[in-house]
Order: structure tokens, then C-alpha cells, then sequence
């Protein structure tokens, strides 16, 4: 029993000990907690700067000696030393009534360089990479800085590029980084191939795509390098020209590319879906709102019952409807297609709803990338601004005016709430690309009055100072000719979509080793777009024309079989040298045209009239016009028809009449065939033709892609019929020949080369009807374009 209660004794006392300490000691804890919540220092001391001041750094943390402060605080400041991406560690302890805030900078980078880099100039690489001169150094960065310098020659088709890295110490916590880099070959694409495609030809559609095999051409097209965003956008190419041809189920199964590393090229397979061709069904519009009325909208629309389904014609009716409703009153209103397939007889109904739309505003539009491009050059191609109404069809309209501008690789239009439920902040993201050009070219034409071979440089600026303006300044010549010229264009004069420009030239020619000209001039014009394919031009002309006859002809000669066998009507010309042109034009531009590289569909006109007289010697009025038709033929043998034509008339008023040189003269524009100048009245002592002052002409032609030869080599051929006539002259000082309209003939082959330097074409043209006086040139070969 004594042993019993001893240890009942010694529980209870050890039971009283312990309620007695436990409190004391959570007493204890609670005390040390408290300090802690609210600890007060006397000084902060830093540690481990080299370059920050150590008051800089106490600045950026909010504890202050004498204040208390918790252990929030505490991580506060380490946040925030952090934060300013100069320290790669921090540490903050209390040590007493001192805290102290221990610090590890980052090392200062003092150069970048690039060793051993030929194809990427050092600007280009060092606008890839993050690392910059007097910024900081971590190796994070430096590893990305890698991928992206490797991602830059991938973009030039390097793929087995490699990189490595080497940083300098130089002491003081400074470093240099220098990037060694072995740029390897040229990854090629060995072949672009499409499987799944029957309505459109293979060679078609590589037509169509930015992604081109590989050929010898591609040193200086740099169109066959590889690259995932291409392709993608690739893809969207091909969605869209299917869509566009009545395709309306067409998908782009799978687009990959597949790296042979053996031989360093790229095998592109492009699997498609094409599914059935649709045509449009019954067409019609809806409105939800009373006081629009759908019937009356039906004329505006551009899809029509009975052709061929067509994305673009439903988006360019959404765009009409938008713009006719809004003009109404209604900014909110909300045009929606809504499409009904037909699958037994391929017909797809459209009708298009008009509602109220949710009412939003624009609060305001960020622009985002634009380095060099001025803000205003970007917002002035939006038809809407901050508080206008927001319409996502004008939004769309501005995108593709900012794509067409080819001042940018990329745009990127988003939008985020605003302040306000009803407000929406436009966020405009771009890409800039170069937008300068510098080339020198050489060629040869076998017609024309520069004919033989000549030589161009020039110095173009698209997007001059930022400011999208356009400027070129171009000098060359050839044999018997020399040009200098400069052009500056701004598109949008006095804030309007108005184009305003002038153009400088001075051009000297030499004609037959007979006579020369020497003509000085300038034109300011106004261009302004009246819809999206019709345009107008406004120019006024004025120009100075001195003409001398050769050093080896007897200027006093007058007699065409003495020293200078020039025409009497030519020497006439001459000797009213120097000639003031002053002259209005107006001209009209019709153009529908799909693709003006590779036409295949679409219509472009184009009607001038000019009138000389204001001021100066020359009083004339002149109407020329001229109209190219395309049309694919087959779809299958990409097939290409072509029906053009063409006519003009000048008429001379006042008591001078018309000269020989105001007159026209016959151009293989005109008719293939015959030489320069070579169809027309002519003066019979001579045989110098003296041009005309009315001409017809007309040509059908069919373009066909050549057998064998890749499509990447851009090359074509053709066949074609011409008719043309050259008549009527007022020139009286001699007895003409050939003055009345005479039918003149031709049927030819040609060939056609989408070059680096411009587009090429080599025509050899029989004559089939000719006039005994007419020159024939069978052969014809310049750099031009038939639009």
C-alpha cells in the first residue's frame, strides 16, 4: 500500500509539474511568436553588392529601421529584389536588431557576339536573342537564347545549323557571350507531293502554295525552305482557292514535312479531301429587325442561284449588307450566313440574317510590334476608331488591308474587355518584315525604242521613314537609250484614302543612228480607290522634248536620198525642238484579277483619256482603252483562255495640228509579229512608218503549263492569235501610203518565265496578213506582263 501511494504521489506531482510548464512554455512560444509578428530592427545592412548601390537596394524593400515589420513583409522584399532581374539570389535574416539583406548579382553582359555567321548578318541575330549589351546575364536565357539563333536559320532553310556558346569572364562581374556557330548546308525540299486531289492537277495546286520543291532557281527565290508556320499557312491557301471553286467540303487532312537526314532535304505530303463540287441555291435575305427589310438588301448581295459556290462572293455580301445596314443607322447590326446543303443535287441555299448584334464599343486600339512603323500608318487602315461601335466584319476588312500593305510578315488582330461590360480594347499585333529593296538587273528586248540590251539599278523604300510612304529611285540604260527617274507615292494624302505622287524622269534616246531625243519631265497624280476593284487616277504631265539630228547627217539636208535618210514629216518634228507637253490625264482601272502573277481567272480594263493644251505647244485629246479576260478552261490540265483588246484615238486641235511623235506607233502590246513601229502609214520615199492616229487590236491566247519541267520553275507556254490596225495620220508635210484601216494578222507560240528579275516572255509570230510596206519581226523577247 506505501508503494502505492509513493507512485500515486509522484503521478500527481508529476501531473501538477506538467499543467504547471506546459502552460509556461506555450507562454513562452506564444511571447517569441509575438516578437516575431512585430520584430523592429535598428539598421538594414547589405551584403554581396557590387554594382547596385546597397541605398538602392534598402529602397526597393518597405522595411525601414524603427518599424515594425512581420514576416510578410520579410518576403515581400525578397519578391521585389528579385523582381528588378538583377539579382540571381537573395536572402533576408534578422541578426539581432540588424537585418540583414544578403545579395548575388547577375553578371553584366558586356558584348554579344557571333562568330563564324555568313548567311544571318550580326544585326539580324543579335534582334533574335535576348541577351543584350549592359543587360543581365543568366544561363536560362542564354539556353533560349540558343533555340532561338538556331530557330532564325531554320527560317532560311539551315536546319543543321549548330550552336555553341563560350562566356568571357572579365572580371568587375562582367562577361562577354559569344555565340559559335557553324551555319551547315541548305535543307532543300526534294518534293511537294498531294495525294487525294482529282479535280485539281498536282501541279495545280503547288501553284497555289507558298512551299516550293527545290530546282536551281531556289538560290534566289529562297521559296523552297521549309518552315511548320508556312505550311500551315499553306493550308489556309488551299482551303481558300477549293472554297472559291465550289468545293465547300474540301479539308486539309495532314500536311507534314519529313526530314531525310542522310541527304538534308524535306519530302512535303499534303493529304486532301476535296468532296463534291456545289453551285448556290435559292438566295436570300432575312432581317430580325423591323425597319430593315431583307427583300430589299437582295440586290447588293453577290451570290446568285445557279453559280458555282464561291467563299469570297459570301464574304464580300456579308461586307455589302454590313456596310448598307450601318449606312441605315444600324452600327450594331450583325449579318450571319446560314448555309443548307443539298447533298442529292450539289446545291448549297444561302440566307443571310440580319440582326440587332450585341452593342459593344471600342475603347481604344493597342498596336503591339510595329518598331519602325508609325502607329497612324496602322489605325488609318481601320474604318473604325476608339468609341466607334464594334463591327468584326470592318475589323477583318482592316486585317487584310494590313496584310496587303507587305510591310509586315504577320498580323494579328484580338480583342480583350474593356473597362466597361460594353466596351472591347482592340489588340493589333504585327510582325515587321524589310520593306527596302536594292537591285541591279540586266535584260534584253527586241522591240520597243530600247531595244538590245540594258542595264537597271534602283533603290526602292516601301514603307519610307515609317510612314508608309513609297519612294524609288532607279538609273539605267542600254545601248541607245539612258533613264533616270525618281517616284514618291504617299497613300493617304491630307489623312484620306487618297494616293498622291509624283514622278521625275529624264530619258534620252537614239533612233536609227539618224536623230536623237533628250525629254525631261515630271507628273503629279491623285489616285483614288471608288470599291475594292475599281479604281481612278488624276495626273497632270508636263515635259520637255529636244530632238537633234546625228553628227553624221547634214542637219540642213532636207532631201530624204541626201545625207540623212530621215523622213521629211520626222525632220519636220525635229525642227520644232524643243516641244512643251502640258497635259490633264484621267484614268479609269477595272480589276477582278485572281492572282496578277498567275492570272487564271478574273477581268482587268483599263480606259485613259488625256488632253494636252494647258500651256505648252501640243494640243491633242486621246482616248485609249484596252481589256484582258481570263478564264480557266480546265480546271484538270490547268487550262488558262485569254481574250484581250484593245483601241485608241488622238485628235489634234489649234492651228499646229499633230506631230509625227504625238501620233501612235504599232508595239508588240498591239500585235506580235511586226517590228516596232513597223505597221501603219509610211512615207514612201523612206519607208519610215509615221504612225497613226487610230488603232484596233484583238488577241486570243490559251496558257498551258509545260510538260516535264517542275512547276517551281515558273515557266509556261502559250499559243495565240492577233489582228490589229494602225491608220489615219495628220501629218501633211508628206504624201502618205497605207493611211486607210488595213487588217493586219498573226499566230504564234509563246513562252512565259515567272523570273526573279520580272516576268519574261519569248513570242515567235507568223504574219498570216501583212501589207507589202509593214517590217515583220518574227522573234520578240522582253521582260513585260500582257495585263
Amino acid at each position: 500500500m506505501k508503494a502505492a501511494s509513493k507512485f500515486l504521489s509522484a503521478a500527481s506531482a508529476v501531473t501538477l509539474s506538467a499543467a504547471m510548464v506546459v502552460p509556461g512554455a506555450l507562454a513562452v512560444q506564444f511571447v517569441a511568436t509575438s516578437a516575431a509578428e512585430a520584430a523592429v530592427v535598428s539598421r538594414v545592412e547589405v551584403s554581396g553588392n557590387q554594382r547596385i548601390d546597397a541605398e538602392t537596394i534598402r529602397n526597393y524593400i518597405t522595411i525601414k529601421p524603427g518599424k515594425a515589420f512581420s514576416s510578410s513583409d520579410i518576403d515581400g522584399a525578397v519578391k521585389a529584389l528579385f523582381g528588378t532581374g538583377l539579382f540571381s539570389d537573395v536572402q533576408i535574416n534578422q541578426v539581432g536588431s540588424t537585418l540583414v539583406v544578403k545579395v548575388a548579382e547577375y553578371q553584366v553582359v558586356n558584348q554579344v557576339l557571333f562568330q563564324n555567321n555568313k548567311k544571318l548578318k550580326d544585326n539580324a541575330l543579335a534582334a533574335a536573342v535576348q541577351l543584350k549589351p549592359r543587360g543581365t546575364f543568366s544561363q536560362a536565357t542564354l539556353d533560349a537564347d540558343v533555340e532561338s539563333v538556331k530557330a532564325a536559320y531554320r527560317r532560311i532553310g539551315r536546319d543543321d545549323v549548330t550552336v555553341t556558346t563560350q562566356v568571357m569572364q572579365l572580371g568587375d562581374n562582367r562577361v562577354n557571350v559569344v555565340f559559335n556557330i557553324v551555319e551547315g548546308d541548305r535543307t532543300q525540299i526534294a518534293a511537294v507531293n498531294f495525294v487525294g486531289n482529282s479535280a485539281y492537277s498536282s501541279r495545280r495546286l503547288a501553284d497555289i502554295i507558298n512551299t516550293k520543291r527545290s530546282s536551281w532557281l531556289s538560290f534566289v527565290l529562297r521559296d523552297d525552305v521549309y518552315d511548320d508556320d508556312k505550311l500551315r499557312a499553306d493550308e489556309e491557301l488551299l482551303r481558300r482557292f477549293y472554297y472559291n471553286h465550289g468545293y465547300a467540303d474540301f479539308q486539309v487532312v495532314s500536311a507534314v514535312g519529313e526530314l531525310d537526314s542522310a541527304t538534308n532535304k524535306y519530302t512535303v505530303t499534303i493529304t486532301v479531301q476535296e468532296g463534291d463540287r456545289y453551285t448556290f441555291g435559292d438566295v436570300s435575305v432575312e432581317s430580325s429587325i423591323p425597319e430593315v427589310d431583307g427583300k430589299s438588301l437582295e440586290s447588293v448581295i453577290e451570290t446568285h442561284k445557279g453559280n458555282v459556290y464561291n467563299a469570297k462572293n459570301v464574304e464580300d455580301s456579308i461586307i455589302a449588307l454590313t456596310e448598307k445596314v450601318a449606312g441605315s443607322g444600324y452600327a450594331f447590326a450583325q449579318v450571319t450566313p446560314r448555309g443548307d446543303r443539298n447533298f442529292e443535287n450539289h446545291t448549297i441555299s444561302v440566307v443571310y440574317t440580319i440582326d440587332q448584334g450585341t452593342k459593344a464599343y471600342i475603347e481604344r486600339i493597342e498596336i503591339r510590334g510595329n518598331d519602325r512603323t508609325r502607329d497612324y500608318v496602322i489605325r488609318r487602315e481601320f474604318d473604325v476608331s476608339e468609341g466607334d461601335a464594334f463591327n468584326q466584319v470592318l475589323i477583318q476588312r482592316a486585317k487584310k488591308r494590313l496584310e496587303n500593305l507587305n510591310y509586315f510578315e504577320k498580323v494579328d488582330i484580338s480583342t480583350v474587355p474593356g473597362s466597361q461590360p460594353d466596351q472591347v480594347v482592340l489588340v493589333v499585333d504585327v510582325v515587321e518584315k524589310s520593306t527596302g529593296e536594292f537591285s541591279v538587273g540586266a535584260g534584253y528586248s527586241t522591240g520597243g525604242d530600247t531595244a538590245g540590251p540594258s542595264v537597271e539599278g534602283s533603290v526602292t523604300e516601301r514603307n519610307f521613314l515609317g510612314r508608309g510612304q513609297f519612294i524609288k529611285l532607279s538609273a539605267g540604260g542600254g545601248k541607245n537609250s539612258r533613264d533616270y527617274s525618281l517616284s514618291f507615292t504617299e497613300p493617304y494624302f491630307l489623312g484620306r484614302r487618297i494616293a498622291a505622287g509624283f514622278d521625275i524622269f529624264k530619258s534620252t534616246r537614239e533612233y536609227n543612228n539618224n536623230y536623237d531625243s533628250d525629254t525631261t519631265g515630271a507628273t503629279i497624280r491623285f489616285g483614288l480607290p471608288i470599291t475594292d476593284s475599281i479604281s481612278t487616277q488624276l495626273a497632270y504631265n508636263i515635259s520637255q522634248e529636244k530632238y537633234e539630228v546625228d553628227d553624221g547627217c547634214n542637219p540642213t539636208d532636207l532631201d530624204p536620198s541626201g545625207t540623212c535618210d530621215i523622213s521629211t514629216a520626222i525632220l519636220d518634228g525635229i525642227e520644232q525642238s524643243p516641244w512643251i507637253k502640258s497635259s490633264v490625264s484621267l484614268g479609269l482601272v477595272y480589276n477582278t484579277i485572281d492572282d496578277m502573277k498567275n492570272p487564271h481567272e478574273g477581268i482587268y480594263a483599263t480606259t485613259t483619256v488625256e488632253v494636252a493644251g494647258l500651256g505648252g505647244d501640243a494640243k491633242f485629246v486621246k482616248v485609249t482603252g484596252r481589256g484582258s479576260i481570263y478564264q480557266t478552261l480546265s480546271e484538270q490540265y490547268d487550262l488558262v483562255g485569254l481574250v484581250s483588246g484593245g483601241a485608241g484615238h488622238v485628235e489634234g486641235y489649234g492651228s499646229d495640228g499633230l506631230r509625227i511623235f504625238d501620233q501612235f506607233q504599232s508595239t508588240d502590246r498591239m500585235i506580235r509579229g511586226f517590228a516596232y513601229g513597223g505597221i501603219g502609214p509610211v512615207d514612201p520615199l523612206t519607208g519610215d512608218h509615221l504612225g497613226g492616229t487610230t488603232y484596233f487590236n484583238a488577241s486570243a491566247e490559251a496558257q498551258f503549263p509545260l510538260p516535264v519541267i517542275p512547276e517551281s520553275f515558273g515557266l509556261r507556254g502559250a499559243v495565240f492569235a492577233d489582228a490589229a490596225t494602225l491608220y489615219g495620220s495628220k501629218v501633211t508635210s508628206v504624201a502618205q501610203e497605207s493611211t486607210d484601216m488595213q487588217l493586219r494578222a498573226s499566230v504564234g507560240l509563246g513562252l512565259m518565265w515567272a523570273s526573279p528579275f520580272g516576268p519574261i516572255r519569248i513570242d515567235y509570230a507568223i504574219p498570216v496578213k501583212k501589207e507589202a510596206r509593214d517590217d515583220v519581226q518574227e522573234f520578240n523577247f522582253g521582260i513585260s506582263t500582257r495585263f
